[in-house]
C-alpha cells in the first residue's frame, strides 16, 4: 500500500510539482489549495503525512496543522514557508506539532528525505502505541481484581509466600482465577527470570502424562523415536504448575513424590538421574479432603505439595467485586475490539449483579466480552447478554441467583460512585492503589472521580 501524502498549497505550480515528484517516488498524493479543501481531502483519503504551506488564502497553515493533528495525532506534517521566521518555525514545531519547517525554495531531495523520516517516525509511534496497548492488555489479563475480604486475603498470602520456595496448593472452583494466582506467585518470586512451565493434568491422556512430565529416551516405548526432555527438567531453575493435580494417575503421584524428595528425575527408559530445581505450584477444583477420601490424591503427596494452601473464593462469595470486574472487563473489551460501547443499561446491569455465576469470574468475563461484540448500540442491553442471564428473575432463582435484596441498589452511576469511594476509603485515598483495586488506570480513575463529584483528597470530602 502506497503511503498517502496530502499537499496543501495555493500555488498550483508548486502543488503540481510536488505531486509529480512524490508520485514518481512511489507516494499516493492528494492536493488542496486551501484549508477547506484540505479538510475535505483529509476526510476522504486519511493521509499518513501532509505538506502544508504556512500562508493559505482561507486560513492559517499553523491552525490547519493543529486541526489535522487533532483529527489524527499520528499525522506527520511538514510546514513549508516563503517567509523565514525563527518564531514561526518554533511555533509550528512546538505549538502546532509540525514535524519540520522547511523554507522555500527547497531542494526536492531534502523534502523527500524529510518526508521519509516523518513516515518512519509515524511508523515508530504506531509500533510503540501497539506495543503499549498489548502490554496493557497483558497486564490487564494478568491482574487479580477485587476488593472483597476473601480475595484480599488471597493477595496477602501471595505477597507473603511468593518469594519463598515453599510448595503451594491453590484450591478453587473452575473459573475462579487459580491460574492468575499461580502466575502472580511465579512473577513475584526470585525465580521469575527462570522457566514458567504449566501442565494440565486433566487435559492429557493418562498414557501420555508420564512421558510429558518425565521425558523419555529413544526406544523407551513404541513410537519413542528420539530423546524427549520432560516438563520437570524444563522447569529447572523456575516454577512448575501442575493444574488439576487430583486428576494425575495415582501411580504417577508416587513417582512425583520421589522427585520432590530426591530432586532428581529419570527419563522413561533412562538410567541416569538428572538433577532438577523447581518450585512446585499445584491447583485443583476439587476439595482436597474429598480427593483424599476418594483415593484420587495420595496423602503423602498431599502433605508434600500443601506447604502453603490458598483457597480462591467463588464469585458468589465475593459479590461486591462484580461491579469492579464488570467495569474492568467492559473497559478491556471495548478497547480490544474497538467497539463504541459507552455503558450498560440498568436492567442488564442488574442481571449481571444478580446472576449466580456458576462459572465464576471466567463466565462473567466471557459474558461481558460477548455483550461488547454483539451490542448494536452504544449501550449494552439485556438482549446482548447470554441467554441464561436473559431469563426472568423467577427462573434464575432456581439456578441459584441471589435474592433481590442482596443486589446492590441504585442506578449504575450510583453503584459505580459507591464502589470508587469504597476503594478509596480502603486504600486511605491512595489513588494508585484504589485504581488497581478497581481494575482501572489511574487517569481513568481521576476522570470518574470528576464525573461523580468525588473529591481528590480525603480532607476535601469532610
Amino acid at each position: 500500500m502506497k503511503p498517502q501524502v496530502l499537499v496543501v498549497d495555493d500555488e498550483k505550480t508548486i502543488a503540481d510539482g510536488l505531486r509529480l515528484t512524490l508520485e514518481s517516488e512511489g507516494f499516493a498524493v492528494r492536493t488542496a489549495a486551501g484549508v477547506r479543501e484540505a479538510l475535505a481531502a483529509f476526510a476522504q483519503c486519511g493521509p499518513h503525512a501532509a505538506i502544508v504551506d504556512l500562508m493559505l488564502p482561507d486560513g492559517d497553515g499553523l491552525a490547519l496543522t493543529r486541526e489535522l493533528r487533532r483529527r489524527d495525532p499520528g499525522l506527520q506534517v511538514i510546514v513549508i514557508t516563503a517567509y523565514g521566521s525563527v518564531r514561526k518555525a518554533m511555533e509550528a514545531t512546538k505549538g502546532a506539532g509540525a514535524f519540520y519547517v522547511l523554507e522555500k525554495p527547497f531542494d526536492p531531495d531534502e523534502l523527500l528525505g524529510l518526508l521519509r523520516n516523518a513516515l518512519d517516525h509515524r511508523k515508530l509511534l504506531t509500533e510503540n502505541a501497539n506495543l503499549k496497548r498489548r502490554l496493557l492488555e497483558q497486564v490487564a489479563d494478568s491482574e487479580i481484581l477485587g476488593q472483597a475480604p476473601g480475595i484480599r486475603r488471597v493477595l496477602e498470602t501471595v505477597a507473603a509466600v511468593a518469594d519463598a520456595d515453599a510448595n503451594v496448593l491453590i484450591v478453587g472452583e473452575s473459573g475462579t482465577g487459580k491460574e492468575l494466582i499461580a502466575n502472580a506467585l511465579h512473577e513475584q518470586s526470585r525465580r521469575r527470570g527462570g522457566p514458567w512451565v504449566k501442565i494440565n493434568c486433566a487435559a492429557l491422556p493418562k498414557d501420555l502424562i508420564e512421558s510429558e512430565l518425565f521425558g523419555h529416551t529413544k526406544g523407551a516405548f513404541t513410537g519413542a523415536t528420539t530423546d524427549k526432555v520432560g516438563l520437570l527438567e524444563e522447569a529447572d531453575g523456575g516454577s512448575l504448575l501442575l493444574d488439576e493435580i487430583t486428576e494425575m494417575p495415582v501411580d504417577l503421584q508416587t513417582k512425583l513424590l520421589r522427585v520432590l524428595e530426591e530432586r532428581v528425575v529419570r527419563r522413561l527408559g533412562g538410567a541416569r538421574p538428572m538433577p532438577v530445581d523447581f518450585r512446585l505450584i499445584s491447583s485443583t477444583n476439587r476439595s482436597p479432603e474429598d480427593a483424599l477420601r476418594e483415593g484420587r490424591l495420595r496423602q503423602d503427596l498431599f502433605f508434600r505439595i500443601n506447604t502453603v494452601s490458598i483457597e480462591v473464593p467463588p464469585l458468589r462469595d465475593r459479590r461486591e467485586d462484580i461491579p469492579v470486574l464488570v467495569r474492568a472487563f467492559l473497559e478491556r473489551y471495548r478497547a480490544r475490539h474497538d467497539r463504541p460501547i459507552e455503558g450498560i443499561e440498568p436492567e442488564a446491569y442488574r442481571r449481571l449483579l444478580a446472576y449466580a455465576w456458576p462459572g465464576n469470574v471466567r463466565e462473567l468475563q466471557h459474558a461481558v466480552e460477548r455483550a461488547v461484540l454483539v451490542a448494536r448500540g452504544r449501550m449494552i442491553t439485556l438482549t446482548d447478554l447470554p441467554e441464561p442471564l436473559q431469563r426472568a428473575d423467577g427462573e434464575q432463582a432456581a439456578g441459584g441467583a441471589v435474592a433481590p435484596a442482596e443486589v446492590p441498589s441504585g442506578s449504575l452511576e450510583e453503584i459505580e460512585r459507591a464502589s470508587i469511594i469504597k476503594a478509596l476509603e480502603a486504600t486511605r485515598w491512595n489513588k494508585q492503589a484504589a485504581a488497581v483495586r478497581l481494575g482501572l488506570r489511574r487517569p481513568t480513575l481521576y476522570s470518574k472521580m470528576r464525573k461523580h463529584g468525588i473529591p481528590q483528597r480525603l480532607d476535601a470530602g469532610r
